[in-house]
């Protein structure tokens, strides 16, 4: 029988004994997750295409395990998963957050950027689930999250791509989270808007002559975030994802929270 909510509601965000695996964990909302998910009780690994040596001396203090993965290849994800999961003896957690950008219009995108941006958003996505899964059915169940985008929620005109790759996500979070809920798997999503102390915000910012003022564009779209005078941080999504992760969750399967300041509401009230 499961235990009573009410006797146990203080240490539901207790991870304790639980491992858990995070991709693109090296930088932004994956290494805040790290850092966090880790602080709870988990035993944590995360993959990432460009390791940070700068994450070394925390990351051992916490006893964070690092990999390189290219999570495009599916050789390196299934190594990364199932490293993790034989080195702890169980899995418990995913949390797909790798992903990247892609900007540009129809006439502008190459068949190479459609399948790099599916394939890091979306296909890595899907098979990072299918090799944690034998792992989680083994434990009795697990927690996965996807880190999706408000993009995902409402299309953007300037990244079609991307905004598909993230809808698409979406619609396999719901399908994956009804078919693997006998299992007691519980599939859901984070979608986050404009997140500072990122490699996205940072490279797009970059890109602009005056990259404050474009900043500033950004934290106005958002109601929130302009009533705030900031951006979203990394350490706001990670506290999302470990509700997901954590018995505080146990019946939320198949949802996606926006955490975008409500910029996915719709055209925000003028000042």
């Amino acid at each position: 029988m499961t235990a009573n909510p009410k006797a146990t509601s203080r240490f539901m965000c207790d991870l304790s004994g639980r491992a858990a695996v995070i991709t693109g964990g090296a930088s932004g909302i994956g290494r805040a997750t790290a850092l966090l998910l880790a602080e709870s009780g988990a035993s944590v690994t995360i993959g990432d295409l460009r390791l940070d040596p700068a994450n070394d001396a925390q990351f051992a203090v916490l006893g964070i395990g690092q990999q390189q993965c290219d999570v495009r290849d599916l050789g390196h994800l299934r190594q990364l998963i199932d490293g993790a999961a034989d080195k702890a003896g169980r899995l418990d957690i995913l949390v797909n957050n790798a992903g990247i950008v892609m900007v540009g219009q129809i006439d502008d995108i190459k068949e190479t950027d459609w399948d790099r941006c599916l394939d890091t958003n979306l296909k890595a996505a899907f098979f990072g689930v299918k090799y944690a899964v034998p792992h989680m059915r083994r434990c009795g169940g697990g927690a996965i999250v996807n880190t999706s985008s408000n993009a995902g929620i409402l299309p953007r005109a300037h990244d079609p791509v991307y905004s598909i790759s993230k809808l698409a996500l979406n619609g396999l979070t719901r399908s994956l989270g009804l078919s693997l809920g006998p299992d007691k798997i519980r599939v859901n999503a984070v979608c986050p808007g404009p997140v500072d102390e990122t490699h996205i915000m940072d490279d797009g910012l970059a890109e602009h002559a005056d990259a404050h003022a474009a900043a500033q564009q950004v934290i106005e779209a958002s109601p929130i975030a302009r009533a705030h005078g900031r951006m979203i941080s990394p350490e706001e999504v990670a506290q999302s994802i470990l509700y997901l992760v954590s018995d505080a969750s146990l019946m939320v399967t198949g949802t996606m929270i926006a955490i975008d300041g409500g910029k996915s509401l719709g055209v925000p009230p003028l000042v």
